[in-house]
């Protein structure tokens, strides 16, 4: 499998990656393309793309937490016909490894929906396979009704990060707000 991180918006890579954030987000709190966009443009984000027979087969979309060492991993998906084939642990895997050197963060950070459905359950086994751990805090967003939690990584012994959830929510909403602000 191979990678590709870019922190610009490419047309074309895009195009490649596009409907597997439709099947996987569509309806589901996927930001609009024209937000995608502005991420971009303020350099709040990266695109990293896994390919298998130069097929994209897993796509991500993080952003680094300002006040903190952290990535967040904004959207993470793999296209359900390559589902339960280790792509999107050797995704989060290499993400982990590019946040550690290139990113130069120390922690991973994703925000996980905690109704206690089959599918929320699947993903959050899912992370904590990839060695993430979960808060405790429930966090209510104004604008999107299902309640979150979040889910750490320390990439190192020694790193720095808030204990609490809701600690970590206030970085999470500072950064969904830049997200959405001057676009």
């Amino acid at each position: 499998m191979e990678f590709k991180t870019i922190d610009y918006f490419d047309e074309a890579i895009w195009g490649k990656v596009f409907p597997i954030y439709e099947e996987a987000f569509l309806g589901k709190g996927a930001k609009p393309e024209k937000i995608i966009r502005n991420m971009f443009r303020k350099k709040l984000c990266c695109l990293h793309v896994g390919f298998l027979d130069n097929q994209a087969t897993a796509m991500a979309i993080s952003g680094k937490l300002a006040g903190i060492s952290a990535l967040l991993i904004d959207y993470l998906a793999v296209p359900e016909e390559y589902q339960n084939q280790g792509i999107g642990k050797n995704m989060v895997t290499y993400i982990k490894e590019w946040a550690a050197q290139e990113g130069q963060c120390e922690n991973l950070v994703i925000e996980v929906e905690s109704d206690q459905t089959d599918e929320n359950l699947a993903r959050i086994r899912f992370w904590e396979k990839c060695g993430f751990i979960i808060t405790d805090y429930i966090h209510h967003y104004i604008w999107v009704p299902e309640p979150y939690r979040a889910m750490f990584i320390k990439l190192g012994p020694d790193t720095a990060l808030p204990d609490s959830g809701e600690e970590i929510f206030k970085y999470i909403g500072a950064f969904h707000k830049r997200s959405f602000t001057g676009s």
